[in-house]
């Protein structure tokens, strides 16, 4: 019997491989993992006025960036006045572009990492959070009998529980929902095509589980998750989008739930899952990750247990 190498020979880089490490990519291959079409689109635009404002007129040049520069950056932006939510939203997109960077071996570090963001007012966000009994009403609101019925329900016990973007729900394929060490687990991909596993919630998975029994598709795990019951064209098998779970879903409950149409903006149900785990417990930086973002000051945003109207001091003046 031949004896095993005791050592491994080491394969080396060609001078070819070595020269491409710090190549900087197509900078299109970035934006093409931005799922979001106004993501992407904005990423765009906060890219194309940072290579303005340094001087850069190449995408190789990128490497050349330092904290300093960033900083300049910054402090030009608030010297115009933008929104707090404005800024945080810019310097996200250049430090995941050059988090993009560091993974494809072009630069060795994000020049953006510890460069302080704005806070905003209270350091809460303006996206308005569901009371409790107004959640329990909305994921209550489809009828449990029918295909259609079985699907919201679905749709909205994912979002409640889990505190999913819209966009990330329409990318749910049947295969994303798995067992992971024996609990049903959703396969999340996020901004910039992270890939986060977030554990099913019981009253949830129960929900998928009748929705899947009844639609029929639960062997086509390559397939869309949540499909349309009715498409006009004739295909059932495209994931429903992001604008239909809007207007055909949220908006439609909303009312049956009896709430007012101004609270039904884009995250109203993301930062009401995150408000939910923190005001019963859940660790805020587990949250973070829960949420993915790549800031924990983003998150508190999301974190509204201070500002609980049933706790107002109103309540406690007795004349």
């Amino acid at each position: 019997m031949r004896r095993l190498p005791t050592t491994i020979p080491q394969q080396q880089l060609t001078p070819e491989q070595f020269g491409r490490l710090n190549d900087v990519p197509d900078l299109f291959e970035w934006l093409a993992n931005i799922t979001n079409a106004n993501t992407r689109r904005a990423y765009r635009d906060d890219l194309a006025g940072f290579m303005k404002f340094v001087g850069l007129n190449q995408p190789q040049q990128l490497r050349t960036v330092s904290r300093p520069h960033v900083i300049a950056w910054r402090k030009e932006l608030e010297r115009r006045s933008l929104k707090p939510a404005t800024i945080r939203r810019k310097l996200a997109a250049l430090s995941e572009l050059f988090d993009f960077l560091c993974e494809k071996n072009s630069i060795d570090r994000n020049p953006v990492n510890g460069v302080q963001r704005p806070r905003e007012g209270a350091n809460e966000g303006k996206t308005p959070a569901l009371s409790d009994a107004q959640a329990r009403r909305l994921l209550d609101a489809p009828t449990p009998t029918t295909l259609k019925g079985k699907r919201d329900r679905a749709i909205l016990a994912t979002l409640l529980y889990h505190a999913l973007r819209r966009s990330e729900l329409c990318l749910l394929s049947v295969g994303d929902y798995q067992l992971r060490r024996g609990v049903p687990t959703l396969m999340v991909q996020g901004k910039g095509g992270k890939i986060r596993y977030l554990p099913v919630h019981p009253q949830a998975a129960q929900r998928i589980e009748e929705y899947l029994d009844l639609a029929g598709h639960r062997a086509n795990e390559m397939g869309a998750l949540f499909r349309p019951v009715r498409n006009s064209g004739g295909d059932l098998e495209k994931a429903i989008s992001p604008s239909s779970i809007y207007k055909d879903v949220l908006k439609r409950y909303a009312r049956d739930a009896r709430i007012p149409e101004g609270m039904l903006r884009p995250h109203v149900l993301r930062a009401t899952a995150a408000t939910n785990a923190l005001e019963n417990g859940a660790d805020i930086t587990k949250v973070q990750e829960w949420l993915g973002h790549a800031s924990i000051v983003t998150t508190r945003l999301y974190d509204k247990r201070r500002s609980k109207p049933e706790e107002s001091p109103s309540f406690k003046v007795a004349y």
